[in-house]
């Protein structure tokens, strides 16, 4: 889509999340996606009576022991009598709800949608072992290929490290060092972001002397499974105009999904998928340079090597230089184009239907210089990426500018 083709310009008028945590024992997912969308509500000075539509990402039925867990979501919200629709992506359920929103709104078809993004993954719960964690990497596995993928024992620690093998063995990069890192960054991002689970003062031979999960990958090269909610309201320019908030625009919008198994991709070192909705992203907000063009991006660091992977992905670097970003400390909160100042993935969580949704809104907060002591100076243009599926297999990007 270019930009001549995108419809209506979409602000985003407000904001809502709940803390990401390990677990929330005293809430239902309903009463997380509640939470978060009386704070959205609140920040665009909004009844809910004025909103037209609702989009939800909710990742995986068997998190939260629900099948079609957004109808309930919706009852309880007071949307009744309005249309809604969810959608499921895996980790890029959140990116993916909010460009249907998006779509909603530059098309027209409505003035104000509400996105809604929460998981509760440790409700899925086993009693025979007294632990969650199991079945929560189960309900996980099932979204591999169920008659290959799966007997083969592939996880999702597996899926990401294949395509970081085969570049570490291209192009030397990016190093285990390198990586680590990426987890010194975000975690003490996180410890200016108060809705972030996981703050941690970390040094990279902590990193590398942690616990191997899967190689290259330890212990803390990997995110955490959180659970929360995130909420954005999205209005037509117009009602946006009207309502007197702080408002941030989507001016670029990208999609791309690729081939289910990565050894059937024409590259597996690289993200093609990032790469194909970045540059779709770029061509309708006007991105020429992007480390020029963009002063922060929200990259899905679901593991260190895949912010790593994705600088490539979105052009800030050439292929096989990754790792020479993360040393020279340009994407440091001080440097030329800082990532993930909300933490990411690794240091504020991984809420999966909201995380996305969380990002976008941390890009909103950002160019509205309303992101507290995590702000990024002069922060007007960011750029985020919501990946999921099968070995990376969707990405949706935004930028996100001020007004």
């Amino acid at each position: 889509m270019t930009a001549s083709s995108a419809g209506r310009r979409v602000a985003i008028v407000g904001v809502g999340n709940t803390p990401f945590r390990a677990r929330w024992a005293e809430k239902t997912y309903f009463e997380l996606a509640y939470d978060a969308v009386r704070a959205a509500l609140e920040d665009a000075g909004l009844d809910r009576r004025e909103v037209q539509s609702v989009v939800y990402g909710v990742y995986n039925d068997l998190f939260e022991r629900q099948v079609m867990p957004d109808v309930y979501v919706h009852d309880y919200i007071g949307m009744g009598g309005r249309p809604s629709v969810r959608v499921t992506t895996g980790g890029a359920t959140g990116g993916a709800a909010v460009r249907a929103a998006w779509c909603e709104v530059a098309s027209g078809l409505h003035d104000v949608v509400l996105v809604v993004g929460v998981e509760k993954c440790t409700d899925c719960y086993s009693y025979r072992l007294g632990s969650s964690t199991p079945e929560v990497l189960r309900g996980i596995l099932y979204s591999a290929d169920m008659t290959w993928e799966h007997p083969s024992g592939i996880t999702a620690a597996a899926s990401y490290a294949l395509p970081t093998v085969a570049h570490m063995e291209r192009y030397g990069a990016p190093t285990e060092e390198q990586m680590a890192r990426v987890s010194v960054k975000n975690h003490a991002n996180a410890f200016r972001n108060p809705i972030a689970q996981a703050p941690r003062r970390l040094t990279v031979e902590e990193v590398l002397a942690s616990r191997p999960i899967c190689y290259p990958f330890k212990f803390y090269d990997n995110c955490l499974y959180s659970e929360g909610a995130s909420a954005l309201v999205l209005m037509g320019e117009a009602r946006a105009r009207s309502s007197g908030r702080p408002l941030a625009w989507i001016t670029g919008v990208g999609a791309s999904t690729d081939r289910a198994f990565t050894g059937m991709r024409e590259d597996i070192t690289a993200f093609t998928s990032s790469r194909l909705a970045g540059d779709a992203a770029y061509r309708m907000a006007g991105v020429e340079d992007p480390r020029r063009d963009l002063d922060f991006a929200e990259l899905h660091d679901a593991f260190t090597a895949a912010e790593l992977l994705s600088y490539e992905a979105f052009r800030f670097c050439e292929p096989g230089e990754c790792g020479r970003l993360i040393e020279e400390g340009v994407v440091l909160p001080e440097g030329q184009l800082p990532v993930c100042p909300s933490g990411g993935l690794i240091g504020c969580g991984h809420a999966v239907g909201a995380t996305g949704v969380m990002q976008v809104g941390e890009a909103a907060l950002q160019v509205t210089d309303r992101a507290g002591e995590r702000q990024v100076r002069g922060a007007r243009r960011g750029l985020v990426q919501s990946i999921g599926g099968p070995a990376t297999a969707w990405t949706y990007a935004f930028i996100v500018e001020g007004d």
